[in-house]
């Protein structure tokens, strides 16, 4: 069978290699005469692969030692809510900076648990940019400062993270935790749901530093919705979502195979430039949305000079085999998600239908 050549921007794609790991092992895993989806979440052949999941993220992440590793479910989104519910005190503030729709989603669900204010914004920019960090308002009396480091829907991406933030930092790496080294230790919080690089949809990682577990907001708070709850039972309060996290675990073995964090950036740059050169030297026959300096690594967004063209060049993609092209509904024209598990083969033949669709439609 032909694999097609997979740019959804997410659930999105999974290294073949991982496939057909899990292929081999779905009926009997590791001589339980059972699937991995038929094991009891207590048993010690799931706990196996729960914690190696828990110590690959530790070492491919270099997470220092003062940080709790937790996977829970409800994905990103629930994050949105479980975050400020914890650690947004009355007669605080929280600091959002806005790059995105995600942004947006999770200052609005911060605001359902106590004052929320906008750090800085390129909405007026559609935003093509993000901000430079000096352009953030940031104040000594902030509960936390909260930034999203990619941005799925308009293509742009955090290009440093090294920054002081002088306040606890949360930050959704959801599309681009582990394409290329991060500073865990600039964040009191890292969360990012599996679905992009890290496996497939059920499983949310959560990085927190382990002082965080004490300053808890319990009054009122669910019990599931503490991170404490699950710090206490190493995810596993209630029943994990143990397929994912076995895939999870698959493709975090995979990543360091392929030279960890570090292996990830060097292979999502080469991807990338081979289509950001195509956008570039096309002298404005492929527009792209996200300004230089801002560029993501994980979505290259462009449109063609008309929704013609644009609608043309879609159809005939999916045509020649490429998935996933099309831009989100809110803005429109293409996008190419390019996570860890897209190779550079498919790029590569995404960039050569690029030059011979412009060549055919000058």
């Amino acid at each position: 069978m032909t694999r097609a050549h997979n740019f959804n921007a997410g659930p999105a794609a999974l290294p073949t290699e991982v496939l057909e790991e899990a292929e081999k092992e779905l009926v009997n895993f590791n001589g339980t005469g059972m699937s991995v989806m038929e094991l009891s979440h207590r048993s010690k052949e799931y706990e196996n692969v729960h914690n190696d999941a828990i110590s690959l993220l530790k070492e491919l992440l270099q997470v220092p030692d003062n940080y709790e590793i937790l996977l829970l479910q409800g994905g990103a989104s629930l994050q949105f809510s479980m975050l400020p519910a914890n650690y947004l005190k009355n007669n605080e503030t929280a600091n959002y900076v806005l790059t995105g729709s995600w942004s947006e989603k999770a200052l609005k669900e911060a605001g359902n648990f106590g004052q929320t204010r906008i750090g800085a914004t390129t909405k007026e920019d559609h935003y093509k940019r993000i901000p430079s960090f000096d352009e953030i308002d940031k104040k000594s009396t902030d509960s936390y400062v909260h930034i999203t480091s990619n941005n799925t829907i308009y293509g742009t991406q955090w290009q440093q993270l090294n920054h002081d933030w002088h306040v606890q930092a949360f930050a959704d790496m959801s599309s681009d935790i582990l394409s290329r080294p991060i500073p865990v230790e600039r964040f009191s919080a890292i969360y990012a749901g599996a679905q992009k690089n890290l496996g497939p949809s059920g499983v949310t990682v959560v990085i927190m530093k382990k002082e965080l577990l004490e300053q808890e907001r319990k009054e009122g708070t669910p019990t599931l919705l503490r991170y404490s709850t699950h710090a206490e039972k190493n995810s596993l309060y209630h029943t994990p979502p143990t397929f994912a996290i076995y895939m999870l675990n698959k493709v975090l073995h995979w990543i360091k195979r392929h030279g960890g964090a570090e292996g990830m950036q060097e292979r999502n740059e080469e991807k990338a430039g081979l289509l950001y050169e195509v956008i570039d030297n096309s002298n404005g026959f492929y527009k792209g949305h996200a300004e230089p300096e801002s560029r993501s690594r994980m979505n290259v967004t462009f449109n063609l000079r008309s929704e013609e063209l644009n609608q043309l060049f879609l159809q005939q993609a999916k045509q020649n085999g490429f998935v996933g092209l099309n831009g989100h509904r809110s803005v429109g024209g293409c996008r190419a998600s390019i996570y860890n598990a897209v190779t550079l083969d498919s790029c590569a033949a995404l960039r050569e239908f690029m030059i011979e669709f412009q060549q055919q439609n000058q």
